[in-house]
């Protein structure tokens, strides 16, 4: 039987319980966080495996160029010949460790849906219009001060099939690619105020209240265009006490 919102709204309220209830900070959920039901098929059961080979680990490093990266990457609004639909936005930050210092020349990648909460990818067949001026994808590399700035348009809400009546908050996703693919941090951004959190059991895997809030950005009025987009600023820590959420729980 299909899980209502109200089953997994009663699931999130006990497992954020039994966490104060532990009264030790977790800043990474659990992998196998019950109300988000795929978790209990796929997290890993056994300890990671160390690669001992670093022959092998340079086999899966970047096959790119810093010059392969160009400024044009980083405008999701310029990929095609028209001008895609939506809500313009500007999202920037630095990228950080955990002593506050920039992590320069850092490949980011950014991925979403479109306006009206659609991915332009074969799996996602939900009843949304995909944008023929819009593909959703685009990346970066950190400058001296550790910091990216994307052009992009704010992605809708989408429904999923985790249980009934299913939405998932607007969102982006962030890769962080470090010297080798085998390094990759993924993770992502939501925007202030949005009134699905508290029904989002992704969201709500992170039990801890102040990592989960640094997953949200924060409005910048100072970072908008006049006429053009609405600014958003996001910074992501990579470790350490103040490190943003990461998919892989690490």
């Amino acid at each position: 039987m299909t899980p209502t919102q109200q089953d997994i709204s009663r699931e999130i309220d006990g497992e954020r319980q039994d966490y104060l209830a532990a009264g030790q900070v977790r800043h990474h959920p659990a992998r196998d966080y019950a109300p988000y039901r795929s978790s209990a098929l796929r997290h890993p059961l056994r300890p990671s495996v160390t690669v001992h080979d670093p022959e092998a680990v340079e086999l899966s490093g970047p096959v790119f160029g810093v010059t392969d990266v160009t400024e044009t990457d980083a405008d999701l609004t310029l990929a095609h010949a028209g001008e895609p639909l939506g809500e313009r936005i500007t999202v920037t930050g630095r990228v950080l460790d955990r002593a506050g210092r920039p992590v320069r020349g850092q490949l980011v990648e950014l991925w979403q849906a479109n306006a009206a909460g659609r991915y332009a990818h074969l799996r996602d067949q939900h009843p949304a219009p995909l944008d023929p001026n819009f593909t959703g994808f685009g990346r970066c590399l950190t400058d001296d001060r550790g910091a990216y700035s994307f052009t992009t348009i704010k992605p809708g809400a989408y429904p999923w099939r985790n249980h009934d009546n299913a939405w998932r908050p607007a969102h982006l996703h962030f890769s962080l690619f470090g010297t080798a693919f085998t390094q990759r941090l993924v993770t992502q951004m939501y925007f202030p105020g949005d009134p699905l959190f508290a029904y989002d059991p992704i969201l709500q895997s992170v039990t801890d209240d102040a990592a989960r809030e640094r997953l949200v950005a924060t409005y910048d009025h100072g970072l908008s265009t006049p006429e053009r987009s609405l600014g958003y600023r996001w910074d992501i820590v990579l470790d350490g006490p103040a490190a943003t959420w990461i998919e892989e729980g690490r």
